[in-house]
């Protein structure tokens, strides 16, 4: 068992189901990273825009960003999720909180993992697909944006 943590939760809303996605972290670290570690932080929207002015310069909130460890060794980075934008999002796509913070971990560790969506000619878009479908989850944030407005992407 490894004992570094996945998933922290700072200032997670009640009702939270933290085992489903600390299981999905870990699920995530197995099957998506091989087994590189990873750490991802729940927190506000507050800390997210803090984190978003700070280090790209990008003055608002957003729901999630990603830092690339410049050493792979120890880790491939960390993971900052807003789950007040999880919480609006989720409420907007019509499933649970905790599947939209999933979505957004998937996104994350993609991008620990070296994908930028906008520079990678569609093969970030391409592995987040095959990710979510294989982890059952509902279209990501790459097929959101890239989905015609009236039309829900697949």
């Amino acid at each position: 068992m490894v004992s570094d943590p996945l998933l922290l939760f700072r200032r997670a809303p009640k009702g939270l189901d933290r085992a489903r996605l600390r299981a999905f972290a870990q699920t995530l670290r197995d099957r998506v990273s091989h087994g590189l570690p990873f750490c991802a932080m729940l927190t506000g929207d507050s800390a997210v825009h803090d984190l978003n002015r700070h280090f790209l310069g990008i003055d608002s909130p957003t729901d999630v960003l990603s830092f690339p460890a410049r050493d792979t060794s120890d880790s491939l980075g960390d993971i900052a999720i807003s789950w007040q934008r999880a919480r609006a999002q989720a409420a907007a796509f019509g499933h649970p909180i905790e599947t939209e913070i999933e979505i957004l971990l998937l996104h994350g560790l993609l991008h620990l993992l070296g994908h930028d969506h906008e520079t990678g000619n569609g093969r970030m878009r391409r592995l987040e697909t095959r990710w979510r479908k294989a982890l059952g989850l509902p279209p990501g944030l790459i097929e959101r944006a890239n989905s015609k407005p009236g039309r829900p992407p697949r």
